[in-house]
């Protein structure tokens, strides 16, 4: 289920909304080490958030983070590597997460990544 972090969202200003917009809009995620800027969309049969630092991309382990908040635990959401033709880069510090609304995503086997371990 895809839900936006109310407490985050960035309510003034060029990016300001309000909750009544719905899990669209623009939202500060402050940490202990950093304030990540988060566009959330919920349109045209996708979920979808950008993630960015002001000086370099975030990792995978803040993308985890990101997507927690944003998606429950048991939703599978992806980050695309399109074909170079399709490239758009607006913010070089910026990642993505999607999630098809309407489809059900092909998911490989988790053998193909490596041995499941029974420790969190």
């Amino acid at each position: 289920m895809f839900k936006v972090p109310e407490k985050f969202r960035i309510k003034n200003g060029l990016l300001g909304s309000e909750a009544s917009i719905g899990n669209n809009g623009a939202f500060w995620v402050k940490t202990k080490k950093h304030v990540f800027t988060v566009i959330a969309i919920d349109q045209m049969g996708w979920e979808h958030v950008s993630v960015s630092l002001p000086t370099r991309c975030p990792t995978w382990e803040e993308m985890c983070f990101i997507k927690s908040l944003f998606w429950s635990d048991d939703a599978c959401v992806i980050q695309y590597h399109p074909a170079k033709s399709e490239y758009v880069n607006n913010h070089p510090n910026c990642l993505h997460l999607w999630r098809p609304v309407f489809d059900t995503m092909p998911v490989p086997p988790s053998q193909m990544v490596g041995v499941k371990s029974d420790v969190a």
